[in-house]
């Protein structure tokens, strides 16, 4: 597989009971499913580190804003009140960033599809995917969860850790019969 690369595996028992004792994180943030025509209508998501959502006034603010050109570094993500709560989510994700090298920790979310559900098929932007590197720590996942990445697919399993190419058009489909749970990572790595 040349679009997909697996890590050691972690036990996310912790912090799965954790979320689990704490439903109403699902509810705290809706930006990614209320997006418009974003990917994501069909998830909930729990914020745990994101970028400061922004309003431009105009158009051309938007565009130096994703050129990189703006006063505001659209790579800085910041704690969201999730993060202090999920205490259990820090190890996993430090862990992770020591052991690909990591240089600077970017977004950080779980997200959740129903069974049936999926993400959307859609490529992350050039900008972010030339910055940071995307890995998911499988929370929870059923036979017949799948992320798809170009050509390649790869059943998501709980406890995996992996990479994957972002920068190809990719999507998520959940034929289990359970919630898929995963938390999204970026991390810019020396490349």
């Amino acid at each position: 597989m040349m679009n997909f690369q697996k890590l050691p595996p972690i036990d996310p028992t912790k912090l799965l009971m954790k979320i689990k004792q704490n439903p109403e994180l699902w509810k705290e943030d809706t930006y990614l499913r209320d997006y418009p025509q974003g990917p994501f209508g069909e998830i909930e998501s729990i914020m745990l580190r994101f970028p400061e959502k922004r309003v431009f006034d105009q158009e051309e603010e938007l565009q130096k804003y994703q050129a990189g050109e703006s006063k505001f570094d659209q790579h800085e993500s910041v704690d969201y009140p999730a993060y202090a709560l999920l205490t259990e989510a820090r190890p996993l994700v430090m862990g992770l960033m020591a052991y690909v090298g990591g240089e600077r920790l970017g977004r950080v979310m779980v997200n959740k599809i129903k069974p049936g559900g999926k993400i959307y098929p859609h490529e992350d932007t050039p900008a972010h995917t030339a910055y940071y590197t995307r890995f998911h720590i499988v929370l929870q996942a059923g036979a017949g969860c799948f992320i798809r990445a170009g050509d390649e697919q790869l059943e998501m399993r709980s406890g995996e850790v992996f990479w994957f190419n972002n920068k190809l058009n990719h999507e998520v489909v959940n034929n289990s019969n359970m919630d898929r749970i995963s938390m999204v990572i970026d991390i810019k790595v020396s490349k």
